[in-house]
């Protein structure tokens, strides 16, 4: 009698709940059932409350801090390791600590490479993720990465704008190939900003390289934190004579006084997909999800067909 394989399981870490029941959906089946015993000093432990032996098991978890969302992702990973999954692939819609690719200075970690080892080390057999902030860091795994780019989810959304004079922005050096390939499939101009950093998160100068009067820019970049960088073009590019600045950024992390720079800053929109739970609202804010893009790569990596028409850049 030949061996019936099972259909895939999917799970959420609970920092990432609302976007794993999306995908789940999108997927065509419901989430996995888990639970969570916490110990009085903080202390956690994930339990599948539910047979994954054999079975090909999705587990959902962005990394963002705090650090306890990755130890998270690293138990879960464990544990279907130990419940004897036949495949484990770890879907972290965010990479965090991937800012940490390089030793840009002695004595400093790479934590991005410290990370794919603990993800290996858990477990992990596949990895799903989008949009890194160093494409560089598929190379510090041994495991199969599927990098997919929310330019699948953001391009439609751009096309119904319908911009004139649309003029394609990269914040920063280090974006201008992101930036590059979305004028290449828009037909657009490129401007890209030159900042100096007086230490992380902290902007000491920016200049603009290239010409933006008259036109309608939009800024594009992977992740948008304190939003320093982003406003901060913005107005200077407003002041250069831009009749309006957008921005796509793929993973909102917002941290501290972000929604109040967003507020104060001249940018009309912020385009952002739901990789990280949002805590909360804004009028600027343009929320575009990514669980249809996850649930259909998750669906091909399953039945093991093809993913490259899901990367349009």
């Amino acid at each position: 009698m030949p061996y019936a394989v099972p259909e895939p399981k999917i799970f959420a870490c609970s920092q990432s709940t609302e976007l794993a029941e999306k995908i789940a959906k999108s997927f065509g089946t419901e989430l996995g059932k888990v639970s969570f015993s916490k110990y009085s000093d903080g202390e956690f432990q994930p339990s599948f409350e539910e047979s994954i032996r054999g079975s090909r098991v999705f587990i959902i978890g962005s990394t963002h801090p705090s650090s306890e969302n990755l130890m998270e992702m690293l138990l879960m990973l464990d544990a279907a390791k130990r419940a004897s999954a036949r495949h484990i692939t770890a879907v972290m819609p965010y990479f965090g600590w991937a800012r940490q690719d390089r030793k840009d200075k002695p004595r400093v970690p790479i934590g991005a490479k410290l990370v794919a080892k603990l993800l290996e080390a858990a477990g992990a057999t596949r990895i799903i993720t989008m949009d890194l902030h160093a494409d560089q860091i598929q190379g510090f795994f041994e495991k199969p990465v599927d990098h997919l780019f929310a330019s699948t989810v953001f391009l439609p959304y751009l096309k119904e704008l319908n911009l004139s004079n649309l003029t394609i922005a990269s914040p920063d050096m280090g974006g201008s190939k992101r930036a590059y390939a979305y004028s290449k499939y828009l037909q657009s101009d490129v401007v890209i900003c030159y900042k100096q950093r007086k230490k992380a998160n902290v902007i000491s100068h920016m200049e603009l390289i290239g010409d933006v009067t008259g036109k309608n820019v939009v800024l594009v970049d992977d992740m948008v934190d304190t939003a320093g960088t982003l406003t901060k073009a913005a107005d200077l590019m407003i002041e250069r004579g831009a009749l309006s600045v957008r921005a796509i950024c793929t993973h909102a992390i917002l941290s501290g006084n972000a929604l109040e720079k967003l507020s104060n800053s001249k940018l009309e929109e912020l385009i952002v997909t739901d990789s990280i739970p949002l805590k909360k609202g804004h009028e600027k804010l343009k929320v575009i999800s990514c669980a249809g893009l996850f649930a259909d790569v998750m669906h091909r990596v399953h039945h093991n067909t093809s993913i490259s028409s899901k990367f349009l850049m």
